[in-house]
């Protein structure tokens, strides 16, 4: 069995990763229309917001909620018997409001957290929540049984790693020397103890208070002892998706392009899995000028033009230029795939995706890629 559709049969979880503009949320879709075809109940979880995936789709994605994708749209996008396909956008507010609903220990503690100023400036502001908050989300749906494939589309590659490393640094700044010293500078009445902290970290945030007003330190404390109330759940939730992270139910396929720095961004990602200990299941390379390596020959398509009486746009010189840079390029790509071969070796598959004439940017362009999976 080719290896898109073994994982698609095998694993919980695909997560496609590759740098930015190699094509990576048109793979995400079309694995996860792939699985559709094979009659799986699919979610394609986009945590890199993206307005091509959703005009792909035909789709809607404000709303913070899967969206299905009609079977008659799947139907008429040629899928015969399609399961079911979804696609949702993060909303990372969303995600973290919820969060505190669920978790808080009583309704009034999570009305103060979600009321508190400096948590709604955190819950949509502060970095590295969007990745904490997609690390929830997928737990969320791995512990469910609506969904048989969940395919993550990542951001490019830098950012993906945030991601992946997610748990770990949730679990460091919860259980780090910092967050200690702010609860433990909080007393019962959540107000500022002072004398709990150094000299210089009291004048600081006594400035603080001074600049901007009497309820800032309040408020600060009161959200620091509320979510205090909280961090016990974010870390054992952090330690389980990052078991799952690890475990036989997640495949990562590394997209890239046959570019140089995109090729190298696909090896600094799987160099970066496997210090993680997480494995590289598969690369798809994609938009592969199709013939390159087996190009046919210039001669050949000289002759063919030759012996047509078809009048071409723009001359037969013209037409015959096109063809010369075209087979230069797939020349040129074909050198760096072959390059690309021989650095993985035997390590995981590598899959080619043939190049379009045009942007993906329906169902059925969709479809037309996910072929090249079978």
């Amino acid at each position: 069995m080719p290896i898109i559709p073994d994982l698609i049969e095998s694993k919980r979880v695909i997560a496609c990763l590759g740098s930015g503009g190699v094509g990576k949320t048109t793979i995400s879709a079309a694995v996860a229309i792939a699985a559709a075809a094979r009659g799986k109940r699919v979610l394609v979880l986009t945590i890199d917001p993206a307005k091509r995936l959703a005009d792909s789709l035909g789709v809607s994605l404000g709303s913070g909620e899967p969206q299905v994708i009609e079977t008659e749209r799947l139907l008429d996008a040629g899928l015969t018997d399609p399961g079911e396909l979804s696609v949702m956008m993060l909303d990372a507010k969303r995600t973290f409001d919820a969060l505190v609903v669920r978790h808080a220990s009583s309704p009034a503690v999570s009305e103060r957290i979600l009321g508190n100023v400096f948590y709604q400036h955190m819950s949509e502001h502060l970095g590295g929540t969007q990745d904490y908050m997609a690390m929830e989300t997928l737990l969320g749906f791995l512990e469910e049984d609506r969904y048989e494939l969940i395919v993550l589309d990542t951001p490019p590659t830098r950012n993906a790693l945030d991601f992946l490393t997610a748990p770990e640094r949730l679990t460091d700044a919860i259980d780090g020397p910092a967050m200690r010293w702010f609860v433990k500078s909080f007393d019962g009445s959540k107000t500022l103890s002072f004398d709990l902290l150094a000299k210089g970290a009291a004048l600081v945030l006594r400035g603080m208070g001074r600049i901007t007003g009497s309820g800032f330190l309040d408020q600060m404390a009161a959200l620091i002892v509320d979510l205090n109330d909280l961090f016990g759940g974010f870390s054992e939730r952090a330690g389980r998706v990052s078991a799952r992270f690890r475990g036989d139910e997640f495949a990562y396929v590394l997209v890239s392009a046959p570019k140089s720095g995109a090729i190298s961004e696909a090896l600094y990602l799987r160099e970066h899995l496997q210090q993680q200990s997480m494995s590289c299941d598969a690369f798809v390379m994609n938009r592969v000028r199709v013939g390159a390596g087996t190009t046919t020959s210039l001669a050949e398509v000289e002759q063919q033009l030759s012996e047509s009486n078809v009048a071409l746009e723009g001359g037969e010189e013209a037409v015959l230029q096109a063809i010369r840079e075209n087979i230069a390029l797939a020349e040129a790509e074909a050198v760096q795939v072959s390059a690309f071969r021989e650095r993985i070796g035997s390590e995981a598959p590598m899959v080619a995706v043939p190049a379009g004439g045009e942007d993906v940017h329906d169902l059925s362009a969709l479809v037309e890629v996910a072929s090249a999976f079978s």
